[in-house]
């Protein structure tokens, strides 16, 4: 009983713990990671768009080097979850970055689309470990009172990725090839990695779950060097939120599915769609660029409206807004009018991303689980997401692009509904 009340004692400190250097430090460690995941799928996307082009891989092959990386964040998703969770947070989160970084690097040298293919699959298991690790950890080390401003604001810092990936590719692909992105986001993965490697804490939370409570608390220490927030302002966050393990499962696979795929299916495939009718392929990679500058801005506006107006009528709305988006898309015959309506359907995309991955997911678990509801939610999507490459090909090819957005529609109004009639408010509770 003794060790009970002590755990819940160190459990309301750590919530109410002033930012602290030590949160900073996860913080930005965590958010590089995160940068860089953003900027993954760019570089698949302008890959594939590239070595369509150039032959050097069919549509079909390009559409099953897509999918060996969805498999394998996927995979990575579910066995980061179930290591974090048995192992720590820590542990897992040191090898990550090593897998990410030593795959895409040698990806640079693949002499063919079949080693190119195998070499992303190995990528994106560290990747997709990078996913559910980061965010989660975030959430864990953060205040209850500004949780989902911190949540939100890793997705806004993460996110500008995406601009930065498509830059990447858009200045050194047509002057370099597509090998040299490789080579430049597989260094900064290892380099991040060196950094990370005895800078990074285990986190309390999970300590206390072990029952390692002297050394949860000699961290909880150090988080509350800059004080704590005053009862009162403590009490604002309301009372503890415990949803079943089922209801949260159902709710955060359905909402980080939807999310996922919607998002993948367009950012993948974009540069192709563009290119299909009739832009080249240089036009193609700055037209995405542009659009992919709602990442970002998406991220700011899920971050902010998160916070204020609630979990449930931000993902609610985002998801019809998409959805409605999506289906003006799908009309537009004038590139630059597609370009304005892919930033308006982008900002709504990550808006979403921003508010489900980051924020809304991760507080629908509670810690002893945390790592495995985050990964099987995540990893779901990203299942699904295996088989989205080969249903837009047979689309593209049976029948138009078009119905990829009604597709994307239909997926987001589900979403919208799950999450409208199933999904707990969490806004600033405490979740353990």
């Amino acid at each position: 009983m003794e060790n009970i009340n002590q755990t819940i004692l160190l459990q309301k400190r750590m919530d109410r713990a002033k930012e602290s250097p030590l949160f900073y430090r996860v913080f930005a460690l965590a958010t590089a990671g995160l940068v860089l995941d953003a900027s993954d799928i760019y570089l698949a996307s302008a890959t594939n768009t590239v070595i369509t082009a150039t032959k050097f891989a069919t549509i079909s092959q390009s559409s099953e080097f897509l999918s060996a990386g969805f498999l394998g964040l996927f995979l990575g998703s579910i066995l980061a979850g179930f290591l974090g969770d048995a192992l720590g947070r820590n542990k897992i989160y040191s090898i990550n970055l090593l897998v990410f970084g030593f795959f895409t690097f040698m990806a640079g040298f693949a002499p063919n689309i079949a080693i190119l293919t195998y070499l992303r699959f190995g990528a994106s298991l560290g990747l997709g470990a990078e996913i559910v690790t980061g965010f989660a950890l975030i959430n864990e080390f953060a205040p209850v009172l500004h949780r989902g401003r911190w949540a939100g604001g890793a997705s806004v810092i993460g996110n500008l990725g995406s601009p930065l990936g498509l830059l990447f590719c858009t200045l050194l692909i047509p002057q370099f090839g597509w090998r040299s992105v490789y080579f430049v986001i597989g260094s900064l993965a290892l380099i991040l990695w060196l950094v990370r490697l005895h800078n990074f804490p285990e986190s309390p939370r999970w300590l206390l779950t072990k029952g390692r409570q002297q050394e949860a608390a000699t961290l909880i220490g150090n988080m509350e060097v800059n004080g704590t927030y005053s009862t009162e302002e403590h009490q604002q966050t309301g009372k503890v939120v415990v949803t079943s393990l089922k209801r949260g499962l159902f709710v955060g696979i359905i909402a980080a599915a939807v999310t996922t795929v919607a998002q993948y299916t367009f950012t993948s495939w974009v540069p192709t769609l563009l290119v299909k009718q009739g832009v080249d392929l240089p036009h193609s990679l700055w037209f995405s660029t542009v659009m992919m500058l709602g990442a970002p801005v998406g991220a700011v506006l899920g971050t902010l409206l998160v916070e204020r107006a609630g979990r449930r009528k931000t993902i609610v709305t985002g998801f019809l807004l998409t959805a409605i988006f999506g289906i003006i898309y799908a009309y537009q015959t004038s590139s630059i009018m597609a370009m304005l309506i892919g930033f308006l359907l982008t900002v709504c995309l990550y808006a979403m991303n921003a508010s489900i991955l980051s924020v809304y997911v991760p507080e629908l678990f509670q810690t002893k689980f945390r790592f495995r509801g985050e990964g099987l939610a995540a990893g779901t999507g990203k299942m699904l997401t295996i088989l989205m490459p080969f249903a837009v090909v047979w689309t593209l090819t049976e029948l138009s692009s078009a119905f990829i957005f009604y597709g994307m529609a239909a997926i987001t109004v589900l979403g919208a509904l799950i999450v409208g009639i199933f999904g707990p408010e969490t806004k600033q509770h405490p979740v353990e």
